[in-house]
């Protein structure tokens, strides 16, 4: 997986979402053979109110689960169901032409589950026009770039948020759990290198470092 997705994805799930990386685009062509045009860098879903706390009755919550609320910078509402398609890119943010094809768009969402057939292609039509649109199901399906710079090419309605702020808000996480979470090792490589970083930078309460002699 690309460094960036793997970033992106770590960033979703620490906000609660459930991500599918790097999704094919699939297109019919003649004599009925399919070809795969493109990709959808991240497909995730977020319950309404995810990020409680998880907790049996009577029993200690588990390790690295704390009730928090999604980055704003996201700009989902946490107490509706939330569909991000996103896009990443590491210069500027920007969508492949392929995902912007309503066709396209609607087979993948229609093999996603989110949607109905006869649904699909006005739904994707509303995405691609508003950057949002609500299912029948009643959850919003929301195109967000993610980048390393400015937007290029990109509606004013549609989301975008920088790879800038998402580093700095996996260290903001990392940081403001790391008693919970410095004995954890992420499968997902980017937060795992953010994690060996967080562990080797001094805290407040890191003892190991040596001592200056008394005067």
């Amino acid at each position: 997986m690309d460094t960036a997705v793997a970033l992106v994805e770590a960033y979703l799930q620490v906000n609660g979402y459930l991500c599918v990386a790097e999704y094919p685009l699939l297109e019919g062509g003649a004599g009925g053979e399919v070809r795969t045009v493109s990709d959808l860098d991240i497909l995730a879903f977020r319950f309404p109110h995810a990020g409680h706390e998880v907790a049996a009755r009577g029993k200690r919550p588990m390790t690295g689960d704390t009730r928090f609320e999604p980055d704003p910078a996201l700009g989902g509402d946490p107490a509706h169901p939330d569909m991000i398609v996103g896009e990443v890119k590491r210069g500027r943010a920007r969508f492949n032409p392929a995902t912007r094809r309503p066709e396209v768009l609607a087979a993948a969402l229609m093999r996603f589950g989110c949607c109905s057939p006869a649904e699909a292609l006005a739904l994707a039509q509303r995405l691609v026009r508003h950057g949002q649109a609500r299912s029948s199901h009643g959850h919003v399906i929301r195109m967000v770039a993610f980048g390393g710079s400015a937007a290029l090419d990109i509606p004013k309605d549609w989301q975008v948020v920088p790879l800038a702020a998402i580093v700095r808000g996996l260290r903001e996480h990392l940081a403001g759990q790391w008693t919970r979470l410095k004995q954890v090792q992420f499968g997902n490589p980017s937060l795992d290198l953010l994690a060996l970083i967080e562990r080797i930078e001094p805290h407040d309460d890191d003892h190991s470092a040596p001592q200056e002699a008394p005067n």
